[in-house]
């Protein structure tokens, strides 16, 4: 096959299959991390972070399925081949939740709000993406090397729960990877309000399955191809800046997994809209808020690249393999949020 069709279009292609999934989860099924956030702490609602849950549930029971099929080897993946640096989940995720409540969304939130015709997420993808590789491999990135230097994993367990858990107690560490999904699932499912909407559920699996196709598509590509192609899942932070790379040099430049599960994602949420009937095309009219955004998402770009991922990268992601960096980065992006969002709608309020 890859005589016909090389490798790098198919890895592509398996990005985009994801991604699609996860744009019509934005749009049809409302999947939303800084909407979850903000449902939690001001609306008195937690379905849509437990729709958030369910997916982590779901994704970290079927990677570690794929794992014990054979389906997918993890120790070659990002998270567990390099070693783990608590500072730098704990700041970088802080800096990516501050950030994401000041431009109003995550990466993936914006591209999806792209595919609605959201002008304004145009401008946030464009300097997230541009933010991330400046610190990634640009002006800053030998700053970032010495702060947070990258270093191999050495040891013989890879820095993940499950894995240390199997060290621990002589166990398998797929079957430990499996029932912890499964106490997920069933914590994100012990609330009515969730079990009531079917939709919510639904589209919360499918997010799960989106990430475990990433995973189980890279590595059958690895294992069957003959290029050195990463295997890897869905992130929306250096990811996006690839993208503009691609959209910019795509003559002379390979397409990837990034580069297709963005465009997936953006394909998926404007079909979401059209079904729905919400696409439509929409501005900044408030300089300061334009403003705000954009400095949201230089700190969120910036932020992603320290903490290795975003709020699907490591929140959904990493999560699925019960990496180390996957809790950490998380409740530290919410933190960050929580903070973010309480300046911007209690900050200004006069004194009583």
């Amino acid at each position: 096959m890859y005589d016909t069709i090389p490798e790098t279009y198919v890895v592509a292609a398996i990005g985009a299959f994801g991604g699609i999934l996860l744009g019509l989860a934005a749009r049809l099924g409302r999947f939303c991390t800084m909407g979850a956030i903000e449902d939690m702490l001001y609306g008195n609602s937690d379905t849509r972070m437990r729709m958030w849950i369910l997916a982590i549930g779901v994704a970290v029971l079927g990677s570690f399925g794929a794992i014990a099929a054979g389906l997918f080897d993890p120790l070659p993946s990002f998270y567990f081949s390099i070693r783990w640096m608590p500072l730098a989940s704990i700041l970088g995720g802080l800096m990516f939740g501050y950030g994401m409540a000041l431009a109003g969304n995550c990466g993936y939130g914006a591209i999806a709000r792209l595919g609605g015709g959201d002008l304004r997420s145009f401008v946030i993808v464009l300097v997230m993406g541009v933010s991330a590789y400046v610190v990634l491999a640009g002006p800053l990135a030998p700053l970032r090397n010495w702060v947070f230097p990258q270093e191999s994993v050495t040891s013989a367990v890879p820095p993940g729960l499950a894995h240390q858990a199997a060290a621990v107690t002589g166990l398998s560490a797929t079957v430990i990877g499996m029932a912890v999904g499964v106490l997920i699932i069933v914590g994100a499912l012990w609330s009515r309000a969730l079990l009531a909407s079917p939709k919510s559920i639904i589209w919360s699996v499918v997010v799960g399955v989106a990430v475990v196709s990433g995973w189980v598509g890279t590595s059958w590509v690895a294992q069957t191809g003959y290029a050195a192609l990463p295997v890897v899942s869905h992130s929306f932070s250096a990811p996006v800046g690839e993208s503009v790379l691609y959209a910019m040099t795509g003559s002379v430049r390979a397409p990837s997994f990034a580069v297709g599960s963005v465009a997936g994602v953006w394909l998926g949420a404007f079909i979401g809209s059209l079904i729905k009937g919400h696409f439509r095309w929409e501005a900044c009219e408030d300089p300061r808020e334009l403003r705000r955004q954009i400095l949201g998402a230089g700190i969120m770009g910036a932020g992603a690249v320290i903490a290795l991922g975003c709020t699907i990268g490591q929140g959904i992601s990493a999560f699925s393999l019960l990496a180390y960096s996957a809790p950490v980065t998380f409740l530290s992006i919410v933190a960050g949020a929580a903070f973010g969002l309480r300046q911007l709608i209690e900050g200004f309020q006069p004194a009583e």
